[in-house]
């Protein structure tokens, strides 16, 4: 076989070694594209972000992840998460949510962390008033209020609120893994109409607060506890005051009037006149 003949049939084989190489390739992207799923860029936390913070541009990393493992809300958008507040504690690597962030042009701090239709209003309390300290922002607890009704003569004690959120604990508005947290000051999230309550209790008496779990969000509506319902079976004592008795005095009958008579004698006539 002549050279010429030779080096054809190897430039046919290169050829046609190289078109299936090329077919192999293909196919191998093809399946490897359709193996993989579908992925889109999303927004998450850079570093860890603590509750009450504005969101800053080094807060903000773009990430791509699965489109059908993300969650509902996620962000993709710089300018709709950065310059909000975090209401929760954003870990590093998280998803941004709407559920962790104040609303837009909210502010940061606690005015951030009150929702629409509510208000923050602050209690002095002590450490009896605030459980020893255990009563930290996030925890939800019972008002109760000693004192006196109006036209009562014995203190009552009433639940005044019930399940209200701690928001913030003097200046702090984030927990700190339960450790106890001492302040002069208990800031509770409340209804406007509570609002009220809460601030007419701490003037009328003595307030307490009841730590609840914070699984526990059941409405007692317990009727107020008086001090007789706290000695049961106890016999109350004879009442030894002196007793006062006023004599009925009885009507005396007035004495009869007896009429004067006055007589004129004029001459043989005589007249009797009567007053």
């Amino acid at each position: 076989m002549s050279r010429s003949r030779l080096f054809i049939l190897g430039l046919v084989a290169l050829v046609f070694g190289g078109f299936l190489a090329m077919q192999v390739y293909r196919n191998l992207q093809i399946r490897t594209s359709a193996a993989t799923p579908a992925s889109t860029e999303v927004l998450v936390a850079a570093r860890d972000i603590q509750i009450g913070t504005r969101v800053g541009e080094g807060d903000v990393r773009a990430v791509r992840f699965p489109s059908a493992d993300l969650p509902a809300g996620f962000f993709t958008s710089r300018n709709k998460v950065v310059g909000r507040g975090a209401i929760l504690p954003i870990t590093k690597g998280e998803f941004f949510l709407p559920s962790k962030l104040a609303a837009e042009n909210s502010g940061t701090g606690l005015p951030s962390l009150i929702p629409p239709g509510m208000r923050a209003v602050s209690v002095r309390v002590n450490d009896v008033v605030s459980v020893a300290g255990f009563v930290i922002p996030g925890t939800r607890v019972d008002v109760l209020l000693t004192g006196t009704p109006p036209g009562g003569k014995e203190p009552v004690t009433t639940t005044v609120l019930e399940n209200a959120l701690v928001r913030a604990v003097g200046q702090r508005i984030e927990g700190t893994s339960g450790d106890p947290q001492t302040a002069a000051v208990i800031t509770l999230l409340v209804s406007p109409e509570d609002a009220q309550k809460l601030t007419l209790a701490t003037s009328e008496g003595r307030i307490q607060l009841s730590l609840r779990n914070l699984v526990d969000s059941e409405q007692e509506n317990l009727e107020s506890v008086r001090n007789t319902t706290l000695y049961r079976g106890a016999t109350p004592l004879p009442d030894n005051t002196p007793k006062v008795h006023i004599a009925k005095t009885k009507a005396v009958a007035p004495a009869p009037v007896v009429p004067y008579s006055i007589e004129v004698i004029r001459g043989h006539d005589v007249t009797t006149t009567k007053f």
